[in-house]
């Protein structure tokens, strides 16, 4: 009976994925008006009943209240969240921040299902994180020119991870955490948003050569440090994040080809430097000629993806405990082989739509620097979808990058939050400028026919 309602729910909830996606990106194809409300509408109404879906999965499996418990929890911020956004601010996306609830419903899902103490604390930093996130946008307006703190900005960025190297706690062959009073964060997950508003400043503020070689010099010295640290990974993003902006701005497409050869040759020193590289890259050419070893943690994950194939095994009825921090970086695979590689792929599909959303807004935007801003943080947004997914999947080595959202870890979620309320700031702001410019341009059109009015009783 156990297995007979799980097959059915995992098949329901493949469906409402697909109709999720559908209509997501239906969303995205619509100009503003009462259509795109209907379908945000809708895409709220899907979120919910899988998130209840699945719970009733992990609750009829267990008779465990403890997943009741949680899912009221979980339930309660899924309402009130939106409804925050909505009564503190008149504009803001909706798909983004729908989008932003179903990956964090996903990531408490698996994580109950995987370790119910680091679900328990997952959801924890999640509410305390989307209640900062919620304040952002107000600050934002509030201090709308931030280019000018872009020394700051890079000072911060450059202390945080000097401090690192220094004191910084190492973890699988890399300097990543910092610890204070029994807490521990990545400073890395935070200095990615500091060092976009560092680069974007000096190329917006300074737009010739001089701009140019100041964010170089940024870039080059956090590039540095994160090695020193051998955090590849976030010195990756960072790379990629600079590199696009530099070409957004200065509209040079060698800048590309040229930052494409370094990283490539970045790449192969490291591969020789770094023995924790060359052991990723061993378990990525060939995982299967050490299966017990070097390239275990590979070969369990694709085991997971095959065996759940497209429909899933469904909730309990995998071994996804068997790929080793499952949690952390392959919760993809547990996602996969528990609820289906169909279901896996719609998640990157709702990736991609935040990642499409974040560059539109971006091409929006008429100040320089807050495109830049939009630019840089898409392209650190993306990257981390592409390290974790590529990395589960084997398509790249694997890079110990966490899922935005959905993986477990701290300092990755509320450095989330932040980031998508960046966006929500800018479409805050945007809204406010659109509303003036259309009562503008019907003062204009007003104008003439008070003038005329006038004339006639003069």
């Amino acid at each position: 009976m156990g297995s007979l309602f799980s097959t059915f729910t995992k098949i329901v909830c493949m469906v409402l994925m697909l109709l999720y996606c559908y209509s997501l990106f239906r969303n995205l194809s619509l100009d503003y008006g009462d259509g795109k409300r209907r379908l945000a509408k809708f895409l709220y109404q899907i979120l919910l009943f899988l998130h209840f879906l699945c719970h009733g999965v992990l609750f009829f499996h267990t008779k465990d209240f403890f997943y009741l418990i949680m899912y009221g929890a979980e339930l309660c911020f899924l309402v009130l969240y939106p409804f925050l956004w909505k009564k503190i601010y008149p504009t803001f996306s909706e798909t983004l921040l729908y989008n932003q609830c179903l990956l964090l419903a996903l990531g408490w899902i698996m994580l109950e299902r995987l370790n119910t103490d680091k679900a328990m604390k997952q959801f924890a930093i999640s509410v305390a994180a989307s209640l900062l996130a919620l304040l952002i946008p107000y600050f934002i307006d509030k201090i709308w020119d931030f280019q000018k703190g872009r020394i700051a900005f890079a000072v911060l960025g450059i202390f945080l991870l000097s401090l690192v190297l220094i004191v910084g706690r190492v973890s699988f062959g890399a300097k990543m955490s910092l610890n204070f009073f029994g807490f521990s964060f990545q400073a890395s997950e935070f200095v990615k948003i500091s060092f976009v508003f560092s680069v974007a400043g000096f190329l917006s503020e300074e737009q010739n050569q001089r701009g140019l070689y100041k964010a170089a010099i940024v870039a080059m010295l956090h590039g540095i440090v994160l090695v020193l640290c051998k955090d590849l990974g976030s010195a990756l993003i960072l790379f990629m994040a600079f590199l696009f902006m530099l070409y957004v701005a200065s509209s040079q497409f060698l800048y590309l080809a040229l930052g494409f050869g370094l990283s490539a040759l970045a790449g192969f020193v490291s591969y020789h430097l770094f023995s924790h590289v060359r052991t990723r890259v061993f378990a990525f050419l060939d995982p299967w000629k050490d299966i017990a070893g070097k390239g275990y943690q590979i070969t369990q994950s694709l085991f997971a993806i095959g065996t759940g194939g497209f429909l899933g095994l469904g909730l309990f009825q995998g071994l996804p405990n068997k790929i080793p921090i499952v949690e952390n970086d392959f919760i993809f695979s547990a996602l996969s082989e528990e609820m289906g590689g169909i279901v896996a792929i719609c998640v990157i599909l709702v990736c991609l739509s935040c990642f499409m959303q974040m560059m539109m807004m971006g091409m929006d935007m008429e100040s320089l620097f807050y495109k830049l801003i939009c630019i840089g943080l898409s392209v650190i947004y993306v990257m981390q979808v592409f390290l974790t997914i590529g990395g589960a999947i084997k398509f790249i080595p694997s890079t110990g990058v966490t899922l935005p959202f959905v993986s477990y870890g701290g300092s990755s979620m509320i450095s989330s939050c932040i980031l998508f309320a960046i966006f929500q700031a800018l479409f805050v702001i945007q809204g406010k400028e659109d509303a003036m410019d259309e009562e503008e341009e019907a003062d204009e059109q007003q104008a003439p026919k008070r003038k005329g009015r006038r004339g006639i009783y003069e």
